[in-house]
């Protein structure tokens, strides 16, 4: 039994993971994910093999013991997102698992129309991608919508890091996510992917206001330093332990190059508390998300199809 493999006894998996929250996924209509794809392969070697539909994704996130996920969209134009949003509601309405958010483009008409209806059909947060969408997080152009945030106690996930392409972009790093938390304090935003590369300024963020939230997503992979080129160890065992009320499970999936399993693994394999664990993985995301309480928990199950 590999070192990998051995990190995933049953034990384990179920006593540190299940339930999970994976605060971080990604479902478009087949033709966008498609879209998405080639543009990730065109900036990197990446390959992508994980299914495009919502029932086969969420098949292999159940066998992988995920309890819930939040499904995060952006649109890369104007003019896109009110349909992005109404489809992801609808595809939520059919589902027991996933939790959509919304988003909006910083140049569409009433940004604040938009995203208060995406609220009022189901969406629990917002989500925005500042390198694709051009903007920064606190973009004067988005402050009607941040309004809206606002008004209904809602999270917002930020594309807001360098990672793993957008070191020159102007759109993004911590200057221009720190000038967001302190325009608007109190909103609940998270920094996807640990902040990186500016990891240590996002975690001291994340230790001066309790709104602040980072996910693991990608970064925390153990195929971290092949695909991004950032070792998860950098990120001491009592670092995650001090910040786990702000630090969250997530992993990007299915647009990721790698198995599932690679997202969980390297944290599983860590001697962290249960506390911790169950904070990373399931509490945290909860008091992210402004749920009063627990989403309903369905069956999962073990499958040689958790990828």
């Amino acid at each position: 039994m590999s070192s990998l493999d051995s990190s995933f006894s049953a034990e384990t998996t179920e006593t540190a993971f299940r339930p999970a929250i994976d605060a971080h996924t990604h479902l478009f209509p087949e033709r966008l994910t498609a879209a998405i794809r080639r543009s990730l392969s065109d900036e990197t070697d990446w390959e992508f093999s994980h299914p495009v539909t919502r029932s086969a994704i969420e098949a292999v996130l159940r066998s992988a013991g995920v309890a819930a996920s939040v499904a995060l969209p952006y649109a890369h134009e104007a003019g896109l997102a009110r349909e992005l949003n109404a489809w992801l509601c609808d595809q939520a309405d059919s589902s027991d698992l996933l939790i959509p958010f919304a988003t909006v483009h910083p140049d569409d008409e009433d940004v604040a129309a938009i995203v208060r209806d995406a609220f009022e059909a189901g969406a629990r947060g917002l989500k925005i991608h500042c390198p694709v969408q051009e903007c920064r997080p606190a973009d004067s152009r988005l402050e009607p919508a941040l309004e809206v945030v606002a008004e209904y106690d809602r999270p917002i996930t930020y594309h807001g890091g360098t990672a793993p392409m957008f070191e020159d972009n102007p759109y993004v790093g911590f200057d221009a996510f720190a000038e967001l938390v302190g325009s608007y304090p109190e909103l609940r935003v998270c920094c996807a992917h640990m902040g990186t590369y500016e990891v240590e300024a996002f975690l001291e963020l994340a230790r001066d206001h309790a709104s602040v939230y980072l996910d693991t997503t990608f970064a925390m992979s153990t195929s971290a330093p092949e695909t991004m080129g950032f070792d998860p160890s950098s990120i001491a065992d009592e670092t995650v332990v001090e910040l786990s009320e702000s630090i969250m499970y997530g992993s990007d999936f299915p647009n990721i190059p790698y198995p599932y399993r690679n997202e969980r693994a390297g944290l599983l394999a860590r001697d962290l508390p249960q506390e911790t664990m169950r904070d990373v993985f399931y509490r945290t995301a909860i008091d992210y998300l402004g749920l009063e309480s627990e989403p309903v928990l369905g069956e999962t199950t073990e499958s040689a199809a958790d990828g």
